[in-house]
């Protein structure tokens, strides 16, 4: 095939805004043509923010935030929204009743959650037209099922809708995307059985032409596969720590995601999932790539990937 394409990509960026908008102003300065964003986009909680006499407050992971004024105000929701929360005004009434109807804040949740996404997806039509730049998007086992919906009906010359299908890049190579995770201790929207998820992942890389040239973007990184799926041992939701007071890490990858791997050895695999986990690892031919998350920072993690054929893939960690 002997064609490159060169593009970025990123995961887990759990709804922070200035990830986001980091992530789709990069194209520039790293000379890429095309932006992969992995799964995981939404993001993890509603904050309610009560105003007493002009203060308005919140508690977002257990500290408690104020703002005095509609400026400050401002500047705080999108401190929440930098910190994967969505802030929304409430009363101490309304905030009492969502404490007390877990269903319909759940609603409320996967509301604000798919408004925020059909902004992020119209910003990203906006400054990507005319560029020649092709935004990639998947969901991850953090996102609710309803994001497809919402990704596919922004689909156009920018947006590509990847998830469950094969995408064909400019440059030939096939992409098969899946978002969802071996079980986790969350139980999570799609964590699923071992078992069905290789099956998912069999079923679409059958379809795939030239698997010399493939790309298996799969949310979850395969097992065993130090460091990409190298985490915590929890223990009563709480990690574990060695005797030398470290945390005790384990792996936490999917043997499903392995056996697809070893069996139809594509080019690449693109991984997230686990934020910790930033770096590359080869299973036979394929290289594996995680980049790590840290959202949470306002930091963009990211690998710039330059395909040329089925060469081996040239790769930059980029962080900023």
């Amino acid at each position: 095939m002997g064609q490159k394409f060169k593009f970025l990509f990123a995961t887990d960026l759990h709804a922070s805004e200035v990830c986001f908008r980091k992530f789709l102003n990069s194209w520039k300065p790293y000379d890429v043509k095309g932006l992969v964003l992995g799964g995981d986009v939404t993001g993890k909680m509603v904050v309610p923010l009560t105003e007493v006499d002009g203060t308005y407050s919140a508690k977002i992971y257990g500290n408690l935030l104020e703002a005095n004024g509609e400026k400050e105000l401002e500047t705080l929701k999108r401190k929440i929204r930098d910190l994967s929360g969505y802030p929304i005004l409430a009363s101490r009434e309304e905030r009492a009743t969502m404490d007390n109807d877990p269903k319909a804040f759940d609603q409320l949740f996967e509301k604000l959650a798919l408004q925020t996404l059909e902004g992020w997806l119209e910003l990203a039509e906006e400054r990507l037209k005319g560029t020649g730049v092709k935004f990639y998007i998947t969901g991850g086992n953090d996102d609710t099922p309803a994001i497809a919906d919402v990704i596919n009906k922004h689909e156009s010359d920018v947006v590509v809708s990847t998830e469950d299908r094969i995408v064909t890049l400019p440059s030939g190579h096939e992409m098969l995307s899946l978002g969802y995770s071996n079980p986790t201790p969350w139980h999570l929207a799609r964590d699923i059985p071992e078992e069905e998820l290789e099956k998912k992942i069999v079923n679409l890389a059958e379809k795939v032409k030239d698997m010399r040239t493939a790309i298996f973007n799969l949310h979850c990184p395969p097992y065993d596969t130090p460091p990409l799926d190298y985490a915590p041992e929890l223990e009563n939701m709480k990690p574990k720590l060695t005797g030398g007071g470290t945390f005790k890490m384990i792996p936490v990858g999917s043997k499903a995601v392995r056996n697809s791997l070893e069996k139809f050895q594509p080019l690449l695999g693109l991984h997230g999932h686990i934020h910790e986990s930033k770096g590359a690892v080869y299973i036979n031919r394929t290289l594996c790539l995680n980049p790590g998350s840290e959202y949470g920072e306002g930091i963009l993690k990211g690998v710039i990937v330059d395909l040329d054929g089925d060469k081996k893939p040239t790769i930059n960690f980029t962080s900023g």
